[in-house]
């Protein structure tokens, strides 16, 4: 872990600031725009809308793009990632209210003062200097999917109902925090 003071701290909060983000991110090449999953992009990412018709010529193009086989994490991986989130929200003094690490991607629910986008990028970063200090895979493998998706919650009913669905909306649990 690093050293010194940490870099941001959730009790300089803002009053106008959300309570919460909800991040997700994806492994590396699990997530195809027009395959049967119900993917989105730019046009059809906002909440309660509808997925990407299925596009068979778009997922074949975007699979045959990849610079390396999709990413899919063990539960070896997992606890790893795991462990490292739960190390950068103590670090950074993030209140972590929930995490599940799933094979394919990534849910955490916490409290920060930085953007969502810095948030985002310093958990995928902890999370691949920890999988490349255990020797689990090759440095230059590619891990996670480019961008990510992230919610302000600004009521703390909302951030009870998505660590609602983040640890029991996922099936059945994998690497959580809290426990379950």
């Amino acid at each position: 872990m690093p050293s010194g003071p940490p870099r941001d701290a959730a009790t300089q909060r803002p009053d106008n600031a959300p309570v919460a983000y909800f991040i997700t991110f994806a492994c590396y090449g699990g997530t195809l725009h027009g395959n049967e999953n119900g993917s989105v992009d730019r046009d059809h990412n906002l909440a309660g809308s509808r997925y990407l018709p299925l596009d068979v010529r778009r997922e074949a193009a975007e699979a045959g793009n990849r610079r390396q086989q999709p990413y899919v994490l063990d539960k070896e991986h997992r606890d790893l990632v795991l462990k490292s989130i739960r190390e950068v929200c103590s670090y950074r003094v993030w209140p972590l209210h929930a995490a599940h690490v799933r094979s394919t991607h990534v849910h955490v629910v916490l409290t920060a003062t930085a953007r969502p986008e810095r948030v985002m990028r310093d958990l995928k970063a902890y999370a691949s200097r920890m999988l490349n200090r255990q020797g689990c895979d090759h440095p230059r493998r590619l891990r996670w999917g480019r961008h990510g998706s992230s919610r302000y919650l600004w009521k703390r009913e909302q951030v009870q109902s998505t660590v609602r669905y983040v640890l029991e909306g996922q099936g059945p649990p994998m690497a959580t925090y809290p426990t379950i």
